[in-house]
């Protein structure tokens, strides 16, 4: 398929988007888009463009790219706030449905962890989304994250207070944002597999003194099919949360993979799962008949 280097604008910066076409769309046809990101620090380059390749051997457009201060994208450097991240996607949704091609009514949210809660919430936030697809999401963290050691805690705290940057992932007695056991080599190993990675392991923190992180409370009001992909055996993210909120939403439709951590999505077994599950949720809500042939 074809992907074209491309970039939409949000309160002044760039942010930096690829966009996959589907193999044979020619007009008049138009075909859904899948809007494509991670959470937190996670880049384009980071491990999706493997999903976004399907979907576009599928049939699908599909839009992926950087929040702004990550990856590719201008503004300020690893600022990471919850709301900006919010922001950024329902520019990106605003900027898919422009793109020839794409019928602006089929589109479809997709994110992976903090992205997985944001495609949630961007969905319920738009009435005219589609469908929506969360893998190994993280949805509320106070339920959901990780129980750090006290001391790894406190300095997390300090950090937030002081307004200072910590490590998107590290060590289980380190003070950083995800510091599950393995998580720092789970994602590690994402990176190494990526395209050219441009993801730096920095963010700050100041956020983790506001409103806590929470997504999950759209799922019961969430107008569309929601597909909610949860690895049995994730420590990041506490599969419990995710499974309550997919029986919670709807039109929810929950698909657990036992043995699947939060970082085995990415490549081998556990990819191939997770693909195989999304494609067949695409086909039977936003894709027809006559669009495979």
């Amino acid at each position: 398929m074809n992907r074209i280097d491309t970039h939409f604008n949000v309160a002044g910066d760039m942010c930096a988007a690829w966009i996959y076409e589907p193999q044979e769309c020619q007009p008049p046809s138009s075909r859904p888009i899948v809007v494509i990101a991670h959470g937190l620090t996670g880049t384009r380059r980071d491990g999706l463009g493997s999903f976004a390749e399907r979907f576009a051997q599928h049939g699908c457009f599909a839009l992926v790219f950087d929040h702004r201060g990550f990856g590719d994208s201008a503004g300020e450097p690893d600022l990471f706030e919850p709301e900006r991240q919010l922001e950024d996607w329902a520019h990106a949704v605003t900027f898919a449905r422009t793109w020839a091609g794409v019928d602006p009514d089929r589109v479809v949210t997709f994110g992976s962890s903090m992205g997985g809660g944001n495609a949630l919430a961007v969905a319920a936030l738009d009435p005219r989304v589609a469908a929506a697809i969360s893998q190994v999401p993280f949805l509320n963290i106070v339920r959901q994250a990780y129980r750090a050691r006290p001391t790894a805690s406190a300095r997390m705290l300090l950090a937030a207070i002081r307004n200072e940057y910590m490590p998107a992932v590290g060590q289980s007695n380190e003070a950083a944002f995800v510091n599950a056991p393995d998580s720092e080599a789970g994602w590690r190993h994402v990176v190494s597999i990526g395209e050219d990675s441009r993801w730096r392991n920095r963010a700050s923190s100041r956020w983790l003194l506001g409103r806590p992180f929470n997504p999950g409370r759209h799922a019961r009001r969430l107008h569309c099919p929601w597909l909610v992909c949860v690895g049995a055996a994730d420590q990041v993210a506490r599969p419990a949360t995710a499974i309550a909120a997919a029986k919670r939403a709807p039109r929810g439709e929950l698909r657990l993979y036992p043995g699947i951590d939060h970082f085995d999505i990415y490549d081998g077994p556990g990819h191939e799962a997770f693909v195989a599950d999304q494609l067949d949720f695409l086909e039977r809500h936003v894709l027809t008949a006559n669009e495979r042939e």
